[in-house]
């Protein structure tokens, strides 16, 4: 096996899944926004409702589809770089990302069109009914994803048989107490992903002095929802904690930076981790509140990593800085959602511009709160694919050269770069034209006899952006 093309192999899926995780991210909570834009549309009969769903349903569409484009490489990978991977795994994996396509892409695809052409030609009720099916298959989609990553960091419910993982037990695959911890925080992550990102169109939009409206309504649902969901998440974060301290103790001390067993145990605020002398530099940390954290004990006794052989230790200064990074993030959410909706309350939110411009240029956390909680979980499983049976080192194809996975990294590179400047440009344009970009008309009027002619009124939209 050449080390280069495993460090080549692996930078190469941290690039296609970093990139990819932002669209689904986003999606998920914006299909979740568009449902309740519809519901309220139908229920108080507002108009600036219908107005916002049909902008922010062009986003979407946008979105969705260069989600699409960037993850129909993922599973090329499985088969070109990690080969051994695919075979040993593919029993449980292959009917995992299956079940994908058969509920989720399903769903996706076929009411997503409903959504685009479909308003004048079904009832109300079913077009609700639509974009719901839409919100559901994009949760779904991160639901199989999340039970396929799970069995990757806890593998269970399979037998090992002629070098293959073989299922036994379907129901604890999908049942894991794992999956039920980390699909909701996942779930959750996406769900503040677009409610920040609603609610900074506002702040931007009351910013500009522009379509006041429609930027109140987005400012406070979008920063009421965060103010509700932030709680919860915190909890269910440490509810993901307990099950890296119970199944991966290697990856909780190089979380905490915890190089030798302590009881009880501090907690390591902040420090420089320092591989070769196995200890922190400048640290400063809080006695016992490791211990109180890990175990909910003020006398536990907190495993160390040096209990574990040097070649079984996952890298520490990735994980313990992305944890703290998304921790970070998430609590300065909370102080923007809790305050934001405080000051909405006294009906003061749109005369603190200095709060405005906080919300605008909070839309890239939730981003970097996703990347980084993903670097954590993923670099902190190393030296392990499926952990504990298979080592990434001996996933890899091993006939791979190092020529050939430079070459696949920079064609990616590339393409990705090319799709995500046209798609964040056109985004962009989407979102500058605002709610009122078709001249206050609703994409939908007038009603195109054929479908595919709804195209002719593309150049429109599109210079109404500009």
């Amino acid at each position: 096996m050449d080390p280069t093309a495993l460090l080549l192999s692996r930078l190469q899926f941290a690039f296609t899944i970093s990139f990819h995780i932002i669209f689904p991210a986003f999606t998920i909570g914006l299909a979740a926004w568009l449902t309740v834009l519809e519901a309220m549309h139908q229920y108080t009969g507002r108009p600036v409702y219908r107005t916002l769903f049909e902008f922010w349903l062009k986003i979407f569409g946008v979105a969705f589809g260069m989600g699409v484009v960037s993850g129909v490489v993922m599973a090329f990978q499985f088969g070109t770089n990690w080969s051994v991977l695919s075979r040993m795994s593919g029993p449980i994996q292959g009917p995992l990302l299956s079940y994908e396509t058969f509920t989720a892409f399903m769903l996706e695809a076929g009411f997503f069109g409903i959504l685009i052409f479909g308003r004048p030609r079904v009832p109300p009720w079913f077009y609700l009914f639509s974009t719901a099916m839409v919100a559901l298959g994009t949760t779904l989609s991160a639901f199989w994803i999340m039970v396929n990553n799970s069995w990757m960091q806890v593998p269970t419910g399979y037998v090992l048989e002629n070098g293959q993982f073989v299922p036994n037990d379907w129901a604890q695959i999908i049942f894991n107490r794992v999956v039920w911890v980390r699909f909701p925080h996942m779930l959750l992550a996406s769900y503040l992903t677009g409610a920040f990102c609603v609610a900074a169109t506002g702040a931007w939009y009351l910013l500009r002095r522009t379509y006041r409206a429609e930027a109140h309504v987005m400012l406070r649902m979008g920063l009421a929802l965060a103010a509700v969901l932030l709680p919860v998440q915190l909890f269910i974060g440490h509810l993901v904690g307990d099950y890296v301290h119970d199944y991966q103790p290697a990856k909780f001390a190089a979380i905490e930076a915890r190089w030798h067993d302590e009881q009880p145990a501090s907690e390591v605020l902040i420090a420089i981790p320092d591989s070769a002398t196995e200890s922190n530099r400048y640290a400063i940390s809080i006695p016992v509140l490791g211990s109180i954290i890990g175990s909910m004990s003020l006398t536990s006794k907190e495993v160390g990593l040096t209990s574990f052989a040097p070649q079984d230790r996952p890298p520490v200064a990735i994980p313990f800085f992305a944890f703290r990074i998304m921790v970070g993030c998430g609590f300065v959410m909370l102080g923007l959602a809790w305050f934001g909706s405080w000051l909405g309350l006294k009906h003061r939110l749109e005369r603190s511009r200095l709060l405005l411009w906080g919300i605008f240029l909070s839309f890239p956390l939730p981003w970097i709160a996703i990347l980084t909680g993903w670097y954590t979980a993923e670099v902190g499983r190393q030296p392990w694919t499926v952990y504990g049976v298979l080592r990434t080192a001996n996933a890899v194809t091993p006939f791979l050269t190092a020529s050939a996975a430079l070459t696949s990294l920079i064609l990616f590179v590339a393409v990705y770069a090319f799709i995500f400047s046209f798609g964040t440009y056109y985004i962009y344009r989407l979102l500058r034209a605002g709610p009122a970009g078709l001249g206050g008309k609703p994409l939908h009027v007038p009603v195109p006899n054929r479908p595919m002619s709804l195209a002719d009124k593309m150049p429109a939209i599109v210079e109404a952006g500009e």
